[in-house]
């Protein structure tokens, strides 16, 4: 008589599985570390450039609509230069004159309006002084 061979011990998936089941904690520190690298190197300067770049447009865009307003305010007064800016707000539908940065924007009327323009709104941009480069005037298109 021969003698059978034992049978193999059958492998099963679920016993695979059980011995693969599981990621370790190191092993998610070392993924969540490599995804705050890309985002810190390469993803967040990109982020807040484009932070900056909004904040400008918004400040441009909010001064053309004080400019529209002035519009609408000289059909509406006698005046050539409104006493303040709140008076223009009225007629944007908006109760805050603060650009982007918090700072009041300034209005330029009369004799300190811009070349070839009776009106212009400026804001002092992220320095927040008045007459630096990075000023933004409703009367020219911001800079990229």
């Amino acid at each position: 008589m021969h003698a059978t061979p034992a049978p193999a011990p059958r492998t099963t998936t679920r016993t695979i599985v059980r011995a693969q089941s599981g990621v370790t904690l190191i092993e998610i520190m070392i993924v969540l570390a490599i995804i705050a690298l890309i985002m810190g190197f390469l993803v967040g300067p990109r982020v807040i450039a484009y932070l900056k770049e909004a904040r400008v447009k918004t400040a441009w865009m909010m001064s053309k609509q004080f400019e529209e307003a002035y519009g609408k305010w000289i059909s509406d007064h006698d005046d050539t230069c409104p006493a303040a800016l709140e008076d223009l707000a009225k007629y944007t539908n908006k109760k805050d004159i603060k650009d982007p940065w918090g700072q009041d924007f300034i209005m330029k009327c009369g004799e300190g309006a811009p070349e070839d323009s009776e009106f212009g709104v400026l804001s002092r941009g992220p320095d927040k002084k008045e007459g630096s480069e990075d000023d933004v005037k409703s009367w020219e298109k911001p800079k990229r």
